[in-house]
């Protein structure tokens, strides 16, 4: 009976291993494809991760995060409403699995952003409203989080030169989240977002230093 007991274990163990395996394997080949700027194809692939890994928010994120980048090149609007569709229902997905999680708030903001630059008159006045609900709630949430302080940054950045007023008090914002950025810890949970450092250097350099 102990032997008995002890070959089960040992099959459990082993199965976790593989399964553990096999999920890092496919997660550094989505990211493989996303850096060669397949994001389709790595969404796709994050979207299947998701199905196996049905209690891991990380691939479900990624899956709808890489979908919204995605839609930032679309010129047809329903080809465009088809992805952020789809991408809601990833990130809802994620949520549901990590609820209040600051990094998911984001994607969801981001793909309203999409939205707002294929059209801003059709979806500026409604959806600004909720980007700035998101991001209040996201700072309330980690109000050290480097990626949030970037993207608030940036939203309201985009905000301040559609209406003519000057960038210069987000700059220092951007600022800031560099330098969270410099000191963010890694995280323990493997996949983790670390996204933004080159987005606030590129920002900085760009738009802030004249």
């Amino acid at each position: 009976m102990k032997t008995l007991a002890i070959l089960i274990v040992t099959l459990f163990l082993s199965f976790s291993a593989s399964a553990q395996l096999s999920y890092e394997k496919g997660m550094k080949k989505a990211f493989d494809l996303w850096d060669q700027n397949q994001i389709v194809e790595a969404s796709n692939l994050f979207e299947r991760i998701a199905r196996a890994e049905s209690d891991n928010w990380l691939p479900p994120y990624y899956a709808g995060y890489t979908l919204v980048l995605s839609a930032f090149e679309v010129k047809d609007e329903a080809t465009l409403k088809l992805k952020l569709d789809k991408a809601e229902e990833l990130l809802n997905q994620a949520s549901s699995l990590s609820p209040n999680n600051p990094e998911i708030m984001l994607a969801k903001a981001l793909g309203n952003t999409a939205y707002i630059s294929f059209d801003g008159q059709k979806y500026g006045m409604n959806l600004s409203g909720k980007n700035q609900m998101i991001y209040q709630k996201a700072m309330q949430l980690a109000p050290d989080n480097p990626r949030v302080i970037l993207a608030k940054a940036e939203w309201d950045m985009g905000s301040a030169k559609f209406f003519g007023q000057s960038i210069q008090p987000y700059c220092e914002d951007v600022q800031k989240a560099l330098s969270l950025f410099e000191t963010e810890e890694k995280s323990d949970i493997r996949f983790y977002p670390s996204w933004g450092k080159k987005r606030a250097q590129q920002i900085l350099e760009e738009d802030c230093e004249n």
